[in-house]
This record gives C-alpha cells, structure tokens and sequence, in this order.
C-alpha cells in the first residue's frame, strides 16, 4: 500500500511526518547492524507469547483478501486464486481496510476507520461476520498483523494526548497491550519464524521510504534498502522466513518513474528484481506471498487501469486474477486455507 496513511480525525494529527525516521548518514546495501539514533532507542522487549516454534503462516492457498473502494467507502473483498467468488465481505460505516489473515486462515484482521473518529483495530471471520473492535478511547490504531502463532496482534498506535507515534501488541481480546518500538514507522510483519519484525520508515524526504527488521526485543536493527528506493508500506515475508517482498519506488508514485516488485534477504543481500516496468505508465504494487511460496499476489496499473495479478518470485508465469478494470485492489493479503476446508486441484495455481 502505497502510501497508506491511518485515518485520524484533523484534530488529532501528530505535530510532525507520520512516518518519520532521521536518518543523518547512508548506510551501504550490505547492511551493517545498525541502531537508528534515538528515534529506536526505546524498543523493549515483547510479544513473550509469540512462540518461534510454531510457524504457522507457511500453509496451503486459500482466499485472497484486499480493500477497494464502493459506493459506501472502503470495504473489503475476498476472491479465489483464479479470480472466481468474488465477494464484498465487509459494509462498515466508513472504511474497511488493510486486512490480514490469521495463520489458520478463519479470521481477519483489518483497520476500521469510522466516520468522524479515530481508526480502530477489529478481527472477523473469513466471511465477513463476527465483527470484534478493539477501541482505545481517544487513540488512532491501525495496520495491525498477527503473530504466527496467531496469539497476538501486532499494530500502530497514534496517542495524540502524548504526540507518541508506535508499534504495540495486544491479545486476541484486545487485552495485554505492550507498546514495541517508537516513535516509528509502518507495516509491522512479524517473520514466519517468530524472531524478526519487519517494517517500512521514512526519512523525511519526497521519496525517502526504506525497509528495515530487528529482533523482537528491539536489537539487530538492520536497514534492508536504501531510503532511495522509495519502498512501499506494504511488504511480506516468504513462508520460509529467507525474503521479504516488496515494492520498489512505489511509497510515492512519481511520473516517469515505475514501481516494480523486488525481493531481498533479510540482512540487505541478493536484491532480485521480480518485474521490470519501465517509464511510468504500467506499475506493479505487491501485496504478498502466497501461502505456499510459489506465487506473489500484487496489484498491476496500466495506464489508469487496475487489475489483480500473480507472479512467480523468479518473474515468470504472470497470470490475471482480476482482469484490468477501474476496480482497484489495494493492500492484498494472500491467506492460507484452513485445515477443515478439503484440497483443490492446485494445478495451474
């Protein structure tokens, strides 16, 4: 997602750049471990009940959720791999967006932005019902996450009352809230493994959005790209836990310029182009990785229109979902099937 910002009534807007990291010097792309002055001095140590051991987002396909814009605002969407049962699964007032799949693919997580208030963090069935929010009076919370235990909820937090701008985790009922890092960031993606968190920051300038992981308890802070590359806020891990993905010169559209899909290992090494668009007009926007590893789930424009595509990791086997249209997928999340749900034939998939 572009730059996705959280949605945050006037009165409550932070004194400075949502985003925000001061970052005074470049840092090579073999990335040196490195901690990023006093902006993540504060990280403490977290999310005790998010076992490493259990790894759950690694699964079979199941359904593709993404938000996209109606008559009634941002709502949320699932759709099969190959584009069959396309459904509207959400009709909030105001705005349904950023969702995310629980590792056993029976809920999601997503923000939801009420007319007139600050965002909230809420959690669904994969159908759409079921609605639980998690409110916070007079605070912002958005792009939340699970754990890969699906224990926890890992999301962004926005307290106007103390200008403080951070990551926290919560439980499945909204409890046990502990403040992560801050004053930091977007995209929160805790690795399949349970020991890295990725995150999107930006350094204030036009097009200066870099991609970053550190452990859990805030040490081994490492800047995977430069802030030249313009990286969206919208990124995910492999299954396996070896790469991340991501949207090269997509934070900031700018004219001419072409956004496309890269992945990369977690210490900065063996950057890999997935597509290659050139001069502005055809972009490509990832969403993430399919639960199985083998395809890449992202959003194409070409030419003021938008379609629903996969792709291989290696760039070949580019096949449409949703066909391009003025319909327009946004922060896509591919989730796993869950176990009760029999196999189909994954040919072709």
């Amino acid at each position: 997602m572009k730059s996705r910002q959280p949605h945050i009534p006037s009165d409550h807007l932070p004194q400075r750049p949502w985003i925000w990291i001061a970052q005074s010097h470049e840092i090579s792309m073999r990335r040196e471990r490195v901690k990023l002055l006093s902006v993540l001095a504060g990280f403490v140590m977290f999310l005790a009940a998010a076992e490493a051991a259990h790894a759950t987002f690694p699964g079979r396909n199941g359904l593709i959720a993404f938000q996209a814009q109606t008559d009634a605002g941002v709502q949320i969407f699932t759709v099969r791999h190959n584009g069959m049962e396309l459904r509207q699964i959400t009709h909030v007032s105001g705005d349904a967006v950023a969702p995310d799949w629980s590792p056993d693919g029976r809920r999601i997580v997503f923000q939801h932005n009420p007319p007139d208030a600050c965002a909230n963090v809420a959690t669904m069935n994969a159908d759409g019902s079921d609605i639980i929010e998690f409110p916070d009076p007079n605070v912002c919370q958005d792009d939340p996450s699970f754990t890969p235990d699906g224990s926890r909820i890992v999301f962004h937090r926005f307290d106007p009352s103390l200008n403080d701008d951070a990551f926290w985790t919560m439980d499945l009922n909204g409890n046990d809230r502990q403040r992560i890092i801050g004053p930091c960031c977007s995209d929160p993606n805790v690795s399949p493994g349970g020991e890295k968190l990725s995150f999107v920051a930006e350094n204030g300038q036009p097009v200066g959005a870099a991609l970053f992981t550190s452990d859990l308890d805030g040490s081994n802070v490492v800047q995977v790209t430069p802030f030249e590359f313009n990286v969206a806020a919208k990124q995910d891990w492999s299954p396996d836990g070896k790469r991340l993905v991501f949207s090269k010169d997509g934070n900031v559209l700018v004219p001419g310029v072409s956004a496309n899909i890269a992945t990369i290992h977690p210490d900065g090494t063996e950057l890999r182009l997935v597509t290659h668009y050139q001069g502005g007009d055809i972009s490509a926007l990832v969403g993430s990785y399919s639960p199985d590893g083998r395809w890449i789930v992202f959003r194409l424009n070409d030419h003021g229109q938008f379609g629903l595509f996969k792709i291989h990791p290696d760039g070949t086997h580019l096949k449409t979902i949703i066909p391009l249209s003025s319909f327009r997928p946004r922060f896509i999340d591919w989730g796993p099937r869950p176990s009760e749900e029999p196999d189909e034939d994954d040919e072709g998939q």
